[in-house]
Parts: C-alpha cells; structure tokens; sequence
C-alpha cells in the first residue's frame, strides 16, 4: 500500500456520492500521475445514455486529455467497486501502471474475482493490484444504495 492510497481512495469515494446523488450507482474513479489527480470520473450511464460512462472509462477520457496521451503509462487509477471487464480491458489498453480498487465486486469483478484480466499472461500488459482500501465504506455505500432500492 502506498501513503496516498487512502487519500485517493477518499477522493473517489466522494465522487461516488455524487453519482449516487445523480441516481446513479455510487462508484468513483481518480487517476493519479505523480502524485496529482489527472483524470476524475462517477458513474453515470443513466445521465449519459452510454453504458459505457463507468466511473473508470470517464476518469480515463479525462487523464488522456489532460496528458495528451491516450497511453497513461506511470499512472495510478484509484476506483471504489473492482472494475468489470470493459472497465479492465480500457485500463490494459492504457498501460495504466497500478489498479487500486476498495471493494471486490462477486457480479462482474475481473481484477480477481470472476476473472483476472489485470495479470492474464496473454495479455501484452499486466497492472500491479491493490485492493481493501477503504473497503468497508465503500461496500457499506453500495449495500446501502441497493437496499434504498428494494
């Protein structure tokens, strides 16, 4: 565990309260290079109408702008729900350096849970993982917003 994890991870969890506010599923993504935030994202597929505006694909779009490099090699991205399969495969692509994810998702993980496409051998890049951070207020914002649902 890095010193800032935590620190990032508590970024993220505030960006997934604003998606929750929006009525969207509460998770948020940060992407960190160098110690500063370069890209931020909330879930928001419902606002948008694309289903693929996760937290993790719209925190991607907004490093690459800002990095003006659709390679984001060096860079951390920090999410409060592991990410799924679109989520991974936009990461390799990327060459981000480190995945650092709160809480394991059972559903659709694929940074370990249902199936690992951050260290798959085939693959021309792997991501260094990191998990737990913050997990237990990011799972109790998740139990919490689904129940509110029921």
């Amino acid at each position: 565990m890095n010193t800032n994890d935590e620190q990032f991870m508590q970024r993220a969890l505030e960006l997934a309260r604003q998606a929750e506010a929006a009525g969207e599923v509460p998770v948020g993504a940060v992407i960190v290079k160098g110690g500063e935030i370069v890209g931020e994202g909330f879930n928001q597929p419902i606002r948008l109408h694309d289903p693929s505006a996760h937290a993790e694909m719209l925190a991607l779009r907004a490093a690459a702008q800002r990095l003006e490099n659709y390679r984001l090699s060096g860079c951390v991205l920090y999410v409060t729900l592991e990410p799924c399969a679109m989520c991974m495969g936009a990461m390799v692509h990327a060459r981000i350096s480190r995945l650092v994810y709160a809480t394991a998702d059972p559903r659709t993980g694929s940074a370990g849970s249902i199936m690992d496409l951050a260290r798959h051998p085939a693959l021309n890049h792997q991501l260094d993982v990191t998990s737990g951070i913050l997990e237990t207020e990011c799972a109790e914002q998740l139990r919490a917003f689904f129940r509110s649902r029921r």
